[in-house]
């Protein structure tokens, strides 16, 4: 009869004991996918230091994102513009994204990319957290989620045109952006706008993906003196409000920065289909977009009145089918 083998031993060494299974199940995965992690050294930026080049913070919040996270974070790498470093705030991921940071941490140095605690309340509210954060020091802020990939001249192009504004105004650019699959593959694009970006439009729309904003320090100090515990629909949404209204720079890039990835665990999508524009004009008729007090007010006067006031006001949305729905909910008593 057989007996069980006895551990192997080298020399008068006992073998190591064994893991529980439950943990064996729990790390195996993580060190098998840490294997095929790609990683971009930055050994080869040599210009990185350049103490003459502004310095860009990135913003990134994660959650449950390690199915794209390395690659976006190589893209961030990889930028024309070298002299970043990416704040990332995790919301509580229960599966491998904080390993992920950490293993780029580890290679990077904390310098290029620090690891903290989300309040998880939410990516509004992560991102604001961060936005307001005393301790991100930096001529330029960048947003930047977890699952996209970013060309490499994106802060190079948003750099360039954040320079031409005077330091003390603030200054918002954001993009268009290109959209992907989960495989990145090429599938369209966000919509193209024509119209100049402003508070009349930021009132009813937000014309740039946060994916895509970056914005110079007196913006940042715009963001941090409104607080991080604002009320609001979206962090980027707020951040075109925030500036436009202030007397601030807007910037539409029309070309594509970002290749946005669209897959089913996306919080917003792109709102290119019949669909999703149906739940904007949705969300516009049950007064979601109500922002300014006399935007308010105008809504209580009667129909022709009410009309009147709204083309007085200039407010208007970027396409012929949203400014339509600005007009059935003013109507009907829903702005």
């Amino acid at each position: 009869m057989d007996t069980p083998s006895e551990p192997q031993t080298r020399g008068d060494q006992p073998a190591p004991p064994r893991l529980p299974t439950a943990m064996q199940d729990l790390i195996a995965p993580w060190e098998e996918f840490r294997r095929i992690i790609p990683l971009v050294s930055l050994d080869s930026l040599l210009h990185e230091r350049n103490p003459s080049v502004p310095k860009v913070a990135v913003l990134m919040c994660t959650m449950q994102g390690q199915r794209f996270l390395a690659q976006q974070l190589n893209s961030i790498a990889t930028q024309g513009h070298a002299r970043w470093a990416i704040w990332a705030s995790d919301d509580g991921s229960a599966d491998h994204t904080p390993a992920i940071l950490e293993y780029f941490q580890a290679h990077w140095g904390e310098d290029r990319l620090s690891i903290h605690h989300g309040p998880a309340e939410g990516s509004t509210a992560n991102f604001l957290s961060l936005t307001c954060r005393a301790d991100i020091e930096a001529d330029y802020f960048a947003y930047a989620d977890q699952d996209d990939v970013w060309e490499a001249d994106k802060l190079e192009r948003a750099v360039a045109w954040l320079q031409s504004v005077p330091e003390q105004v603030p200054a918002l650019y954001g993009s268009r952006t290109l959209l992907v699959d989960a495989r990145n593959q090429h599938i369209g694009y966000s919509p193209l706008f024509e119209q100049p970006g402003s508070f009349r439009n930021a009132l009813v729309q937000n014309i740039a993906g946060g994916n895509t904003m970056v914005f110079n320090r007196a913006a940042r100090d715009l963001l941090r003196k409104a607080g991080d515990n604002v009320s609001v629909v979206a962090h980027d949404w707020w951040a075109y409000i925030l500036v436009s209204a202030c007397g601030g720079r807007i910037h539409y890039d029309p070309s594509p920065t970002v290749r946005y990835r669209q897959h089913g665990l996306n919080q917003f999508g792109a709102n290119r289909s019949i669909a999703a524009q149906a739940s904007r004009l949705r969300q516009l008729l049950h007064g979601r977009f109500r922002v300014l007090d006399d935007f308010v007010r105008a809504r209580h006067h009667r129909l022709l009145p009410r009309l009147r006031g709204l083309r007085q006001a200039g407010i208007y949305r970027q396409t012929l089918w949203g400014n339509l729905g600005l007009t059935i909910a003013a109507l009907i008593s829903c702005l």
